[in-house]
């Protein structure tokens, strides 16, 4: 049976979570505090700590910097009055499960609850079938930059969890290398890696592309579809480009993260999915949001591991290896000879103003090897070619 221990100062509160969780066949504990908590886990082993933020003697964020250098394995829900959203919200960029926002219905702490179980199983699933994950397909990302080795401490640690990551930067950057590469590296490597792009699909077919429809559904709709997060069940949803996504599709992809089900365009019936969702945008949400085209509450969901990719002219110094990879690549696509370009050629590549980032440079490189016949390129000759 699962054990759960619920932290909260105020005993009206601990007995009635108490009883909705263990109405569910859950086993609970109970304290009034940290310190008291923190004597109960070093004694005891369990699954879920339901702790509120505001307590005395040793209050929620004490308890969890402890249970974190006590590397005590358990999903950690903080509690929170609506005031301390922001502080919860923290909670979670460190490493905890969810939050609870008071006052909370019953059927959000059944739902956090059994999520957070959800995610204990599969973690103690992957631990024990101790197959190294394949890192062949892994996509490359390429550079030496101060930039780019924290980027990629960043991914790594992110890979191992089933956090949700907002991966923000500039056209071009890189934004879908970096959601494959979460998802080569983590347990979920062997299941689908599903990509939408929320910017390319038309606002009034979006429901539909996400959380499929039935036949009949609507005008078009012939037969039943399964939508992108059921395709991806046990993998990875990548929502690029959410900034545009539509208010009434943020809703229900809201509803999904919460809940971890979904309903057909058409259909009444839930269908639960288990996915680890990325989401990408180049717009400062934050913007969207004092617009009302952005759902602060789905933000808040998102953005729990953020993930910002610096522009091609803030690592300038990853260029020459960048023109290697690339110069690679179209030698191997062409059949051609590699092109040599000399130091000149370098400087004047990283003189140049990337507004369209590490696509602008890729795309150059490709345009050299189509309409350039030699071998040693000159500053003269890939003048020519320098256009966006």
């Amino acid at each position: 049976m699962s054990k759960i221990l619920v932290i909260d100062d105020e005993k009206a509160i601990r007995s009635v979570v108490k009883e909705i969780l263990e109405a569910e066949k859950f086993s609970i504990d109970e304290c009034s505090n940290g310190a008291e908590a923190l004597e109960k886990i070093q004694k005891e082993k369990y699954d879920v700590l339901l702790c509120d933020i505001k307590m005395p003697k040793l209050n929620g964020e004490e308890l969890f910097q402890k249970i974190i250098a006590l590397n005590y394995p358990t999903a950690f829900i903080v509690m929170s009055a609506h005031g301390d959203i922001d502080t919860a919200v923290n909670f979670m960029k460190a490493g905890a499960f969810d939050y609870l926002q008071k006052p909370f219905g019953i059927d959000k702490l059944i739902t956090v609850c059994r999520n957070a179980l959800n995610r204990n199983k599969n973690i103690q699933k992957n631990k024990a079938s101790n197959k190294p994950v394949s890192n062949i397909n892994t996509p490359e990302i390429i550079g030496e930059s101060e930039a780019i080795r924290k980027l990629l401490s960043v991914i790594d640690k992110v890979a191992l969890t089933d956090a949700k990551v907002l991966v923000t930067g500039p056209n071009g950057s890189g934004k879908e290398l970096v959601a494959r590469r979460i998802h080569d590296l983590s347990y979920r490597a062997s299941a689908p890696f599903v990509e939408v792009n929320c910017a390319a699909i038309p606002s009034e077919l979006i429901e539909s592309e996400l959380f499929g429809h039935e036949k009949g559904s609507f005008t078009g709709a012939v037969a039943q579809k399964k939508g992108k997060f059921e395709q991806a069940n046990n993998g990875t949803l990548f929502l690029d480009e959410i900034g545009d996504m539509s208010l009434s599709a943020q809703a229900k992809v809201l509803r999904a993260l919460q809940e971890n089900k979904i309903q057909r365009v058409g259909s009444e019936k839930d269908i639960e999915v288990n996915v680890r969702l990325i989401a990408a945008t180049n717009k400062n949400l934050k913007e969207e949001i004092k617009k009302q085209t952005f759902r602060e509450d789905l933000y808040h969901r998102l953005n729990v591991i953020h993930i910002p990719i610096p522009s091609l002219n803030e690592r300038k110094e990853d260029i020459p290896l960048l023109v290697d990879y690339f110069s690679e690549q179209m030698s191997d696509c062409y059949k051609v000879n590699k092109k040599h370009f000399d130091q000149k050629i370098i400087e004047y590549l990283k003189s140049i103003d990337y507004t369209g980032n590490v696509r602008q440079l890729k795309n150059l490189m490709e345009r050299v090897y189509v309409l350039y016949e030699g071998e040693n390129v000159s500053i003269q000759e890939l003048e020519l070619y320098c256009y966006e």
